[in-house]
């Protein structure tokens, strides 16, 4: 998908108050940022910020942090909190790849992928966020008793990131693939821009939740 530039976007992120702009120097360190120690979630792909801004004005008691690479998008997200501050809640503009070297072991409680881009073709398979490479990443800075939350209304994305599961040793714990006909996994579900825009078009939202096994853990239980 292609993203129309936004002029100046990259300039008012660089000073924007809300963006950490050396992510890197927070690794084992990001509860002293907000000055307490709340469990620390994080949204991978945040695009314009309606989901994990309505998640830390729910949850003042967590601490958020916004991961997204365009600049053109997470300026949007600035822009809101511009209007309405959050104090337990940052930005990051950083790639994904990039994400054990902002992160520490453990360092994060969950993991929020909303509406990734699908990467359709095969060779960019390992671009996907729900690939196996990235689960890899994602276990290294999950806590122990952490798990990670992926919505989606591709189909075939879904299908390719349930079969990440096993090879990168996660297992999933609710699956559903029909989110807002399932009352169980509805309960306390916060939409999107995309998962309400897609929904009202009547195209069915996929979930899970899943956990990395742990050493000792078996696959079955």
């Amino acid at each position: 998908m292609r993203l129309r530039n936004v002029t100046g976007s990259r300039e008012a992120i660089a000073k924007s108050r809300f963006v950490i702009q050396e992510p890197q120097k927070r690794k084992n360190s990001w509860r002293e940022l907000f000055g307490n120690s709340n469990p620390l979630q994080i949204e991978i792909g945040m695009g314009k910020g309606r989901f994990i801004m309505d998640m830390a004005r729910l949850h003042p008691e967590i601490n958020y942090i916004g991961i997204e690479k365009y600049s053109s998008v997470l300026i949007r997200g600035i822009q809101k909190m511009e209007k309405e501050e959050l104090p337990n809640l940052y930005f990051i503009r950083m790639d994904a790849e990039e994400i054990t070297d902002v992160f520490g072991q453990g360092e994060v409680n969950k993991i929020y992928l909303n509406f990734s881009d699908p990467w359709p073709k095969d060779r960019h398979a390992k671009r996907r966020l729900p690939s196996r490479e990235f689960l890899n990443r994602y276990r290294i800075i999950l806590s122990e008793e952490g798990n990670l939350e992926f919505k989606t209304d591709n189909q075939e994305l879904f299908a390719f990131a349930l079969e990440e599961l096993e090879p990168a040793g996660w297992h999933p714990d609710q699956v559903t693939y029909d989110l807002h006909h399932d009352a169980e996994m509805m309960e306390g579900n916060i939409m999107t821009e995309y998962e309400e825009r897609f929904s009202s078009l009547g195209n069915p939202i996929c979930k899970y939740i899943i956990s990395a096994i742990k050493s000792g853990e078996s696959k079955e239980s």
